[in-house]
């Protein structure tokens, strides 16, 4: 939010500024990565206090999740085509306490690398049977676990030959939407690690935090492959976010 987004200055608004964790997060702007340029504010920002509504409400919880949403698999009476995975892992704090009753949501591209979008037009096939978005809550120790597909590599057009690596979008909340962070769980060994501007913004030692681990225990007999992928909120230790309070 910039000043322009909230008029006038009065005495609601506390001036401040804020501290961008350079060592987990990627700077605003990256070069590499072009869109960068029109997603960060320009002008300074403003801390503005919480209040009673931001506090408050909206309340999100266990009725906001329907059966079935934490299976991408099957859509309109059918099966979704790829390799079947089952993504898990626990959300945790800075001091890896767990984080319970926290709605986690997901989106992600098909087997083929193609998103059930308007805007998404590149020539391979859509998924009758498979949307691509997913929520659950996490239980009392922090767990949170998803089936879904295996997503493919797709062409984004950022730069020649560029293709974005499979991932998977992860979007938390707290209690209320003004509590909430983005990030993007990557597969080990991703050969398209190497060109990809999302993945190499963060911080070198940070760029593992979002790549997911090969989970042969969490793997279910002639039906599903598994994948761990821990979320650590804050801390030196925390996942590389996307659009939180430390940079935007």
């Amino acid at each position: 939010m910039t000043p322009s987004d909230i008029g006038p200055r009065d005495a609601r608004t506390v001036p401040g500024t804020y501290r961008d964790q350079l060592g987990a997060h990627a700077p605003r702007d990256v070069p590499d990565y072009r869109s960068t340029a029109l997603r960060h504010p320009a002008r300074p920002l403003i801390l503005l206090p919480q209040r009673l509504t931001e506090i408050t409400g909206p309340v999100l919880g266990e009725g906001r999740i329907a059966a079935g949403d934490a299976d991408l698999t099957r859509a309109r009476g059918g099966e979704a085509s790829g390799q079947r995975i089952i993504v898990h892992g626990r959300v945790l704090d800075s001091d890896g306490r767990c984080v319970p009753n926290t709605l986690v949501e997901v989106w992600q591209a098909n087997a083929a690398g193609r998103y059930r979008h308007a805007r998404d037009t590149w020539p391979a096939p859509l998924d009758p049977y498979f949307d691509g978005a997913g929520r659950v809550m996490t239980d009392a120790a922090g767990h949170y676990r998803f089936t879904t597909v295996r997503p493919g590599a797709y062409p984004w057009g950022n730069h020649h030959n560029a293709w974005r690596p499979a991932h998977i979008h992860f979007s938390l909340f707290g209690r209320a939407f003004t509590q909430r962070l983005v990030t993007q769980m990557y597969f080990p060994d991703d050969p398209m690690f190497f060109q990809d501007p999302i993945y190499n913004a963060a911080p070198e030692d940070a760029r593992t935090r979002m790549i997911s681990a090969f989970d042969y225990e969490a793997t279910q007999d002639n039906w599903a492959l598994a994948y761990r992928f821990d979320i650590v909120l804050r801390g030196r230790s925390a996942t590389p976010f996307e659009g939180d309070e430390h940079d935007e």
